[in-house]
Order: structure tokens, then sequence, then C-alpha cells
């Protein structure tokens, strides 16, 4: 199946504008991480966190007032799917269960004509949740270094560059998006835990494989098409692969889609980075490490001369 017969788009005439754009996005999200932040989640800050469900749907309000009385003011309380559940969720560190015990204490005491049943219970120590940030941030350097290696060897190791290259784009852009986004709706309320870290390793595959499958175009066109131009080969492989990039493409989008909207507040988050993801992954893949390919080439061009 092919979404376009036949198409002879100039993607490399055009990527001066698209430097700029990918530059005013990552600039803006870098400010918004400057100023704004992304929140880190428990996994990463340690804490307790408590699901517990209501026989009828109790008001946020009046469990926040509850919980403050007990010196817990920087709890997060928001509604978890069904509106009868309700996740507590509070950075403070006791030794052992205390915090979660007395938030149950608490909510047992202040709701006796409304019962909550505790779901679910989760407590990570500040230790574990700084072990976690550490081996987060080595598991998304190191895929990045494998994928420098592995198609560094496959292809020219300018083909590696230009895909990790391409890589941090996604990354930032993505991590850019998130934050500027965070926190304007309850839709959009975010926060860095190892979900969000699974979707950016997805991401880093996903963008990677997209890379992979139009550097192979390449080089077989330019054992094919010896009298092209560097730019008319990579053009012409660009747009043979087109198809296949917008279909791939499309129906991991559908997918994410879905579970996005109908997934759940658990799936949200990795949805929506992942959704985002696929759409600058796709992107770069063409404006970003075909583009890279491509200046080098011009630089050995002119050394050439």
């Amino acid at each position: 199946m092919r979404f376009f017969k036949k198409t002879n788009i100039d993607f490399l005439g055009k990527r001066n504008n698209f430097y700029i754009v990918s530059f005013v996005v990552i600039t803006m999200g870098l400010v918004g991480l400057l100023f704004k932040g992304m929140p880190l989640g428990i996994d990463f800050m340690g804490g307790t966190e408590l699901v517990v469900q209501f026989q009828t749907q109790q008001s946020i309000r009046s469990i926040r007032d509850a919980l403050n009385k007990t010196g817990l003011t920087k709890a997060e309380i928001k509604q978890y799917g069904d509106p009868r559940n309700i996740l507590i969720r509070t950075t403070e560190q006791e030794v052992g269960t205390v915090i979660g015990d007395l938030i149950k204490e608490t909510l047992a005491k202040n709701f006796q004509n409304n019962p909550a049943t505790l779901l679910e219970e989760l407590k990570i120590g500040p230790k574990i949740g700084a072990e976690l940030r550490t081996s987060a941030l080595y598991a998304v350097f190191a895929s990045l270094v494998v994928m420098l290696l592995y198609i560094g060897f496959r292809f020219k190791f300018i083909f590696g560059v230009g895909a990790v290259v391409a890589l941090f784009h996604d990354v930032l852009v993505t991590l850019g998006v998130l934050t500027l986004l965070n926190g304007i709706s309850p839709f959009f309320d975010f926060e860095m835990d190892q979900n969000m870290i699974a979707a950016f390793l997805t991401l880093v595959g996903l963008s990677v494989n997209d890379s992979v499958v139009i550097f192979d175009r390449i080089r077989e066109n330019m054992k094919v098409h010896k009298t092209l131009s560097v730019s008319e080969v990579m053009n012409k492989s660009i747009n043979e692969t087109l198809s296949r990039t917008i279909i791939t493409s499309g129906t991991i989008f559908v997918v994410l889609s879905i579970i996005m909207l109908f997934g759940g507040e658990v799936t949200r988050g990795f949805a929506f980075a992942l959704t985002i993801g696929i759409i600058t992954g796709t992107y770069s893949s063409i404006y970003i490490a075909s583009a890279v390919v491509y200046e080098w080439s011009l630089v050995q061009k002119k050394k050439a001369k």
C-alpha cells in the first residue's frame, strides 16, 4: 500500500527553514524547563502514594482540608480514573509506613459517612529515588551511544552522528513540549517518572528505526545512481521511503491517540510523550538526520576542491 505513488519533493532544499523551526521550539522548551521545570514523581523523589476509593464521589477540597490539619499541606490530591478514586501523593519522608498510616487514619476519621477503601499503597525512600534518577539518565545516555555505534558500523560514522543528533533533537523537543503544556489543564498533568523515561527510550528506538530505513535507501541509491548529485540521491531516497514512513508513523500515532484518550491516568503521560515523539521523530529523520549527512557531504566537497 502506498499513499504517495511518486513524489519529487525537495526536502533538503528547505532544510534551513526547518533548522529555524527546530531552534525556536527547542529554545522555548529549554526556557520552560529553566523557569517552570518538570516535576519529578515519587519514583525519583521518594515519598508515599496511596490510591483510595470512596463509596461515593468525594470532593478534593474536603480531602485537602482534612490532610492540611495533619501537616501534610503539600500533598498532591487528584481524581484517578473513576470519579470515586482518589490519588494522594506526598514527598514527606518518615520511617516505615508512618505517612501512609497517617493518611489512612485521617480519611477514616474525617469521612466516616463515606468510608474509603485502600486500592494501592506505594512507599519509596529518598535513596532509592536518587538511584532511580541516576539509572534513568544512564539508560538514556547509553541508548544514544549504542545507536551511534550501531549506525556508524552499519553505514558510515557520519550517518551515526546524524541519527544521534536527530535523537537529541527529538528528546529535547518532546521534553520541551511536555514542560510547556504541563499544568495548563487537568488533562495535561505530567511528571517525570519511570513511565515517562520508558516513553523516551521507546521514542529513541522508533525514531532511529525511521532514520535507518532512509539511510539504507540512500546507500542503495548511491550505488545505483552514480551520476546524480548527493542532494538528488538523498531527496530521491527520502521520497521513495515517504509512503512507508507515513504508514508506519500513522498507525503508531492512531494507537497512541487511543491510549492517550481512553487509557486512563496511568498511561496518559507515556502515550502523550510518545505521540509527540512520533511526530518529531518522523520530521527529524528527514530534516535533521539526513540534513546532517548532507551538510557533511558539502563540507567534504569543499575540502576536495
